[in-house]
């Protein structure tokens, strides 16, 4: 089934394996193209970041300009990572679309630090290739996925899953360190307590002598070690 968000207007927007397919008429004005993507990519909310555009503007001799600015206007707006128009080779992605969820669902980041801000609700999976950090909260019943570390700066209250999937040197650290479930690469760990009775101390995840330890971030310093900045 195709999930597909559009009006009666000529814009259209499908979600198609790792990002989004949009087909427009280039004939349109340029104010009401910039102002029917702005409704529905708005609608995508942070579904939207690093994701790959196809730009569907039909017979596209002629209309150079048009698609050169409607790409600026949406990496500016919309923090998309690429924006091309269809491959003859690849024409029949139009019709192998994925069904997209709202209120469940984001594409898998393809940099390489993934920066969402807001509250991650009940029943969202968030998935980053590699770090992820989250300005916000992660609320009970959701689910944040990272290839590298996970750095919640407020409450980590869902299920985290960082270094995956054989990452051992990954961590998890929040402000509010509350987690239902953690797992580091293919170590987890139910309901982790606090080390700190303060409920707004800074407590980090590792694996360390084969488990999954959790300790005051501060105290720790587990990086003030390092006679040099390593990139991550």
């Amino acid at each position: 089934m195709n999930t597909q968000f559009q009006n009666k207007s000529q814009v259209r927007l499908k979600g198609v394996k790792d990002g989004f397919w949009v087909t427009l008429d280039p004939k349109l004005p340029m104010a009401y193209l910039e102002e029917e993507l702005t409704r529905l990519f708005n609608q995508l909310q942070h579904l939207a970041l690093n994701s790959r555009v196809i730009l569907d503007i039909g017979q596209s001799d002629g209309y150079e300009d048009i698609f050169d600015n409607l790409a600026v206007f949406l990496k500016n707006k919309f923090n998309v990572a690429s924006v091309s128009v269809p491959k003859k080779e690849n024409d029949h992605m139009e019709g192998q679309s994925f069904k997209l969820n709202m209120s469940s669902s984001a594409p898998q980041n393809l940099a390489n630090t993934l920066v969402i801000s807001g509250r991650i609700r009940s029943g969202q999976q968030i998935t980053a290739r590699r770090h992820l950090i989250i300005l916000g909260d992660v609320n009970p019943g959701s689910e944040v996925i990272a290839g590298g570390d996970i750095i919640v700066m407020g409450s980590l209250s869902g299920t985290a899953l960082a270094g995956q999937p054989d990452n051992e040197n990954a961590i998890i650290m929040a402000i509010n360190f509350k987690p239902t479930q953690i797992q580091i690469a293919g170590m987890i760990a139910v309901d982790p307590g606090k080390p700190s009775s303060s409920p707004l101390s800074i407590e980090y995840a590792h694996i360390e002598h084969g488990g999954i330890s959790v300790e005051n971030y501060i105290k720790s310093n587990p990086f003030g070690r390092l006679t040099w900045p390593l990139v991550r």
